[in-house]
């Protein structure tokens, strides 16, 4: 069956792996780095933290819903044998792949930068997102495929019935509420092997399978109401900066972290959802780069720290020397040998007409 492709949601999973880059980056200039495993500038920029606690909330989530909405569309033109399989080589194969051979790099660089006895440390380090992910599909998969089947039925119309007022979509914000007061997470943001990480993680990755499932309402009140969102999660987070040190309650956290998700949605949607040649191949890109991109910031880090810059320089250096060295790393060895592009999620040898072609089908 086909579908209008949603360039939207194909270009805000661009931007949020480029946040996600920025924000890996900036943990590098602060005081606790080593403390959640980076390697630390002995240069701080503490002041970065104020604008990345405004991301942190909602930089993770938000990846997990549009996962879940990712899995909606690849749902459209396979069974479940066919999805299970496909997810599998793009999302298992990497997994297991990165365990064993990506993110050990990053360890021997954290090893040399502090110049510690080498050692070979397999583990899922950042990749424990795709991890997740794997078990979000085949935990889903039968529900989803019941709702598929029904796509008529009374639950999608009272989907479409609630999405279509403002208060809608804020109404789901009660289920993560709920999360950050029974699991309690100490620090709300660290999402990374928790299980905060991994209830959050699947209530964003169910529900943004719902929010495309239920119809165009969803998607015409986010664009409606947009800066209502914003202004509503901006006035969350200035709370949380002057009441709570930056780290409120957690049901707090958690409004706050789906008001801006749906002010994001709603600019995208009004923006964004257009085709673009550039937006065909930072998809396809977008993959590959999360997965390497931690050992190419530490390899930055490793050689730009140690040069008696000001921190501000050393910040963009790395800044500069991770894209770049992802962007070369991918389309000149991941995107062009054969053998490496299913290792790092994409399709198997690209044929001549292919290449020529914008391949933004393989973002879903």
């Amino acid at each position: 069956m086909k579908t209008d492709r949603r360039h939207d949601i194909d270009w805000l999973r661009v931007v949020t792996i480029a946040l996600l880059l920025i924000y890996h980056i900036a943990i590098i200039f602060q005081p606790w780095a080593m403390f959640v495993g980076f390697v630390r500038s002995e240069k701080p920029l503490e002041t970065l933290w104020v604008p990345m606690t405004m991301l942190n909330v909602w930089r993770i989530p938000i990846l997990f819903f549009v996962s879940g909405m990712g899995l909606y569309f690849a749902m459209r033109k396979r069974n479940w044998k066919q999805l299970i399989g496909e997810r599998s080589r793009r999302i298992l194969v990497p997994f297991l792949i990165g365990i064993v051979a990506i993110a050990p790099l990053h360890m021997y660089l954290f090893q040399a930068f502090y110049k510690l006895p080498f050692g070979y440390y397999p583990h899922m380090g950042h990749l424990w997102f795709l991890g997740n992910i794997f078990a979000y599909v085949l935990l889903f998969l039968p529900i989803f495929y019941l709702l598929k089947n029904r796509e008529g039925g009374k639950f999608k119309k009272l989907l479409d019935k609630v999405f279509s007022n403002p208060i809608g979509p804020l109404l789901i914000s009660l289920f993560f509420m709920l999360e950050a007061y029974l699991v309690k997470p100490q620090i709300y943001s660290l999402y990374a092997e928790t299980w905060h990480g991994f209830f959050l993680g699947a209530l964003a990755f169910f529900f943004g399978y719902l929010f495309v499932y239920s119809g165009p309402h969803f998607w015409a009140t986010v664009k409606k109401w947009k800066w209502g969102y914003l202004t509503l999660a901006f006035g969350l987070y200035i709370l949380r900066y002057v009441a709570f040190n930056l780290e409120a309650p957690g049901y707090l956290m958690a409004l706050e972290s789906n008001c801006w998700i749906f002010g994001v949605f709603g600019l995208g949607y009004t923006y964004l959802n257009k085709p673009s040649k550039v937006l065909g191949y930072l998809s396809q890109a977008a993959y590959p780069v999360y997965i390497i991109h931690m050992f190419v910031m530490y390899l930055g880090a490793y050689l730009i720290l140690h040069i008696p810059i000001h921190p501000v320089w050393q910040f963009l250096g790395v800044t500069v020397f991770t894209f770049a060295v992802c962007y070369l790393l991918y389309e000149f060895l991941i995107r062009r040998i054969w053998f490496l592009r299913p290792l790092f999620g994409l399709k198997g040898e690209q044929s001549t007409s292919t290449k020529t072609k914008v391949l933004a089908s393989e973002s879903q």
